[in-house]
């Protein structure tokens, strides 16, 4: 089995924004307010691939470079 998968088809609307399925919001206990890091990989140059990470599931160092973005405590 691989460690990736497609989950599920999203659409960008108008305002740029997505809607994640329930079922997907539910497997990751996502709730209203959660946070989730948007990661970026590249290819060369250009970007190929977007990930979703809840943030609490960032390694402590990551997470507290990253917490002034998300609203956190330093």
């Amino acid at each position: 089995m691989s460690c990736c998968e497609v989950d599920a088809i999203v659409q960008v609307d108008s305002r740029g924004q997505i809607v994640l399925p329930k079922e997907v919001r539910a497997r990751f206990g996502l709730e209203e307010g959660g946070k989730l890091a948007l990661i970026v990989m590249n290819d060369g140059n250009a970007p190929c691939c977007i990930s979703l990470m809840p943030v609490t599931s960032l390694s402590a160092p990551i997470e507290s470079v990253l917490q002034p973005v998300f609203g956190g405590k330093e």
